[in-house]
């Protein structure tokens, strides 16, 4: 088979399509002939050399893809050859065939196409175990997701939406805006011109810069307010108000996805089955693409995430 390489740290022309061996399944996993991948800033740091896989996992780039299953190994029970699924992953979708946990597959939602399908896995999975299960995010309380136009961020507005919370993003355009609005953001920032502390206070923020907007998040919190950190785009360390914490009896949250145990994983999905999969299928949630791109092309698809112009999820097909 042939997957993308990072022949070692740099830019987009690291990447290479080339020829490697195909994955078997362990007890337990399954293998998926990949009709589609999706670009995550997770794979774009890995590709700088800033985010490595964790141990074990495939070195090829991609955390979600979706396709055909065409090898299922033992001890692997409601699954067999031939289905049509999406999967999260540890590493490895970059890639004409990926081995993953049985734990980590969904069945591609009625109403979505097989390619499309790969754009939901990290977002549905990412945002459910953040604003839901660990946030706790309830009907009525007040929602705010930097980044409304990025993948995380158009799941993030229509689950918040759908469950009933009172959803303010923040973004950079008014096309992006444009789109939010339309996905369910009740008010939409522009983080250019006007600071979104001003529009709370939130109950729960849900944040992929991490330092740069640190003391500005917690300010922003309600009293019992929670903020959730999924991301260091703004840098690594920020000053934390611990009085101003304390006062709102806040608390902060850093969490990641891709490293967490194969059960963490598998319970997650499995929530996600249950919570996020009726509302695509009912039509209320759905993938929202910017763009495909062949997946040996990848180094392009890269481009276009890294000028950040991009609404919604950028797609790699095979």
């Amino acid at each position: 088979m042939h997957a993308i390489v990072i022949r070692e740290p740099g830019d987009a022309d690291v990447l290479e399509w080339t020829e490697v061996p195909d994955p078997e399944p362990k007890s337990g996993e399954v293998v998926i002939e990949v009709a589609a991948s999706a670009v995550n800033r997770a794979d774009v740091m890995q590709r700088r050399g800033l985010y490595p896989p964790p141990p074990g996992a495939s070195e090829y780039p991609g955390l979600e893809v979706s396709g055909r299953i065409a090898a299922v190994g033992d001890g692997v029970q409601g699954w067999r050859e031939g289905d049509e699924v999406c999967a999260l992953l540890a590493g490895g979708g970059y890639a004409e065939r990926v081995a993953v946990p049985a734990g980590q597959v969904l069945p591609v939602p009625h109403g979505v196409g097989l390619a499309e399908a790969a754009g939901l896995p990290e977002v549905a999975c990412t945002v459910w175990s953040n604003v839901f299960m660990l946030a706790r995010l309830g009907a009525g309380e007040s929602f705010l997701v930097h980044g409304g136009g990025s993948g995380i961020g158009t799941m993030a507005i229509q689950l918040a939406r759908a469950y009933g919370a009172k959803v303010t993003c923040t973004v950079g355009s008014e096309e992006k805006a444009r789109v939010c609005r339309e996905l369910g953001a009740g008010t939409v920032v522009n983080y250019r011109t006007e600071d979104f502390v001003g529009h709370g206070p939130f109950d729960v923020v849900l944040d992929h810069l991490g330092g740069s907007y640190l003391p500005r998040n917690v300010e922003a919190l309600a009293t019992g307010g929670r903020l959730v950190v999924i991301g260091t785009q703004g840098g690594r360390t920020g000053e934390l108000d611990l009085g101003r914490l304390l006062v709102k009896r806040g608390t902060v949250h850093a969490t990641g996805l891709r490293a967490r145990p194969l059960e963490e994983k598998a319970a997650i999905v499995a929530a996600v089955r249950e919570h996020v999969w009726p509302l695509i299928e009912a039509g209320d949630v759905r993938p929202v693409v910017h763009a495909r791109v062949p997946l040996a092309g990848a180094a392009d698809a890269h481009r276009l995430m890294e000028d950040g112009a991009h609404i919604g999820k950028i797609l790699l097909t095979v």
